[in-house]
């Protein structure tokens, strides 16, 4: 398990902490995330981010075709994803007072190191048993029926996976834990795979850990933030009737370094 030193959930509540977060590493998880919902494919999904923060999730989300709703009990996180421009509608709310959507709303849900949070009482009214109940009852009634949830996360210890995974299974939920890169200390994560509605086979766990690829991936997509990858988000945002600036010679051009 993850050593609790200097876990930042120990440090202060979640609306105040702020860290910083390797873009690349939060794209692979959330990569592996949704790959793990297991969606149809070629077609888009309406999906949930629950602890979205700045949006980084969301942008692959985006890139994926798929719309989303992002929500986050960080004022100063939700108000970053704003500057950013993402594509998500963001709601700011604490996931242990329940999720605010109508029964059925999603097709799926993904949250990136968000859960360990509910196991730690902020307040001398929190009771985290409670809040994780009440958290996954209302998620479960948020998602129609045959989807799945998916949460990495990163737990202290077996007595904390098991006070998460006890209160999804009361609140309707079937699944279990995906541990990709078990043998390795390093790279090992954690994946809460639940099903709602209905009962499913856990996924595949990944054993070979593999570098992460600079150039265009598996699926020939382009580069995050090179030219290609712009215009592409660009004629997204004109199909959603935003405004866009015109394209021009210089549109994803690399700046020179300033001295």
């Amino acid at each position: 398990m993850a050593s609790s030193c200097r876990r930042p959930e120990h440090m202060a509540p979640p609306d105040v902490v702020s860290y910083s977060r390797m873009i690349e590493i939060q794209t692979q998880m959330s990569e592996r995330a949704v790959e793990l919902l297991n969606l149809p494919e070629g077609q888009p999904s309406f999906l949930l981010d629950v602890g979205c923060g700045s949006g980084l999730s969301g942008d692959y989300l985006s890139e994926e075709g798929h719309y989303w709703v992002g929500i986050d009990i960080s004022t100063a996180m939700l108000d970053v994803a704003l500057d950013r421009e993402v594509e998500g509608d963001l709601v700011l709310g604490d996931m242990g007072h329940g999720m605010p959507f109508r029964a059925g709303t999603f097709d799926g849900c993904i949250s990136i190191s968000a859960l360990q949070w509910l196991c730690n009482a902020d307040k001398k009214s929190h009771s985290p048993p409670k809040r994780l109940f009440t958290f996954f009852s209302t998620l479960y009634s948020s998602l129609a029926r045959g989807s799945r949830a998916v949460f990495q996360l990163y737990p202290e210890n077996s007595e904390q996976l098991e006070l998460i995974t006890t209160q999804a299974m009361k609140a309707g939920f079937s699944g279990g834990m995906v541990v990709d890169y078990p043998n390795s200390s390093k790279a090992k994560k954690f994946f809460l795979c639940l099903f709602a509605g209905m009962t499913g086979v856990l996924p595949k766990v990944r054993t070979d850990v593999c570098l992460p690829c600079r150039f265009k991936n598996m699926k020939g997509k382009s580069v995050k933030k090179g030219r290609d990858w712009i215009l592409e988000k660009k004629e997204r945002r004109r199909r959603q009737g935003r405004e866009v600036r015109a394209d021009t010679k210089y549109t994803g051009r690399q700046r020179r370094p300033h001295f």
